[in-house]
């Protein structure tokens, strides 16, 4: 990341707002006091999305505790409307915050794009969808892909649709993920971020699903120009990712510290003293002092030189070239040297 650069971090609100606009709108609340870039939700419509034989995962059954495991009718309660996403990126734009929305089919993203995005985001279940990369691709405009439960040709085959459609890879931004909600820490595998901006020579970031703010905070330390991080009001509430998402204060917390993680690594690499520094180097480094009263004439030995604070004087680093040197005067213990208190 260059000096520069500002990490974009985006608060995956999601489905979290299980279907009530008043709790929608809550979390944009939460967002914009955190401090994050953007607010994420998801635009999709249920029958366009899942087959009604699909399963809930056993994370979303874990977490719905409703007795229905039919994917399709979970989805069905959390859609958003046209309305919806109308009020919503009103209600953004309000509390100067942007809005944001994933679409997982091809009416979605244009539907997205109709409302003016100049960002897409391709979520991890899309990377192998062939007709939704290839009409993103068509929109030349930004996009940041997840690579969840991906491997590395998987990747590689996805930015080729992207690029024969025309995307220029300066407008790729690649987040390594992990779609286990919550993600075990073992199972992160923080350094294949690095090696997919190494493979493909792309802008790297990073999705996060794990429980807490370090998995995040080191991506940023590790060079992560995105992160991603599901929200939350309150983690006991059922739905598929709550249990997975941050609560308010934590969502702060996590800004806080990736903005000081940020501005931790944006010097210039060149090992010199600091600004702040500077005025530190004479009170903390030292001179050389007399340890005891010294006549004129007698030799300056180990015995008789002291090492103080401050640095004002002779610098200890000269200790063997003064060493052996005659005093040229009486001297007091803990005179501070001078270079005409002894012959040359």
């Amino acid at each position: 990341m260059n000096k520069t650069d500002k990490v974009i971090i985006i608060a995956e609100a999601g489905v979290n707002h299980n279907g009530d606009m008043a709790t929608a709108m809550a979390l944009i609340d939460v967002a914009a006091d955190a401090g994050v870039d953007y607010v994420k939700f998801q635009t999709f419509k249920a029958e366009k999305l899942v087959s009604k034989e699909t399963r809930k995962a056993d994370y979303q059954i874990a977490n719905t505790c409703d007795g229905d495991d039919s994917q399709y009718t979970m989805l069905k309660a959390l859609e958003l409307s046209n309305k919806d996403h109308k009020k919503l990126i009103s209600y953004c734009k309000s509390k100067k915050i942007k809005f944001f929305s994933t679409a997982f089919d091809t009416e979605g993203l244009d539907y997205l794009n109709s409302l003016g995005f100049n960002t897409f985001k391709i979520p991890s279940g899309e990377i192998t969808n062939y007709p939704y990369l290839k009409k993103l691709a068509g929109f030349k405009k930004p996009i940041i892909l997840s690579t969840g439960m991906s491997t590395l040709k998987e990747i590689g085959d996805a930015l080729s649709v992207l690029m024969s459609e025309g995307l220029s890879k300066d407008k790729l931004t690649v987040l390594h993920c992990n779609t286990e909600y919550p993600t075990p820490m073992e199972d992160v595998n923080l350094k294949a971020m690095n090696t997919i901006g190494a493979e493909f020579k792309v802008k790297v970031g990073y999705s996060d699903h794990t429980l807490g703010i370090e998995v995040p905070i080191a991506a940023v330390a590790l060079g992560a120009s995105v992160i991603e991080k599901h929200f939350t009001l309150d983690r006991s509430l059922p739905g598929p990712d709550h249990q997975a998402s941050l609560e308010p204060d934590e969502l702060k917390k996590m800004v806080e510290s990736i903005r000081n993680i940020e501005a931790a690594i944006s010097g210039s690499g060149i090992k010199e003293p600091s600004n702040s520094e500077n005025k530190n180097i004479e009170i903390v480094r030292k001179s050389i002092y007399l340890k005891m009263d010294l006549k004129k004439g007698e030799e300056l030995t180990e015995k008789n030189l002291i090492v103080l604070r401050p640095s004002n004087g002779i610098s200890p680093m000269f200790w063997k070239s003064i060493v052996g040197k005659k005093s040229v005067k009486d001297l007091s213990a803990f005179h501070k040297l001078l270079k005409s208190d002894y012959n040359d």
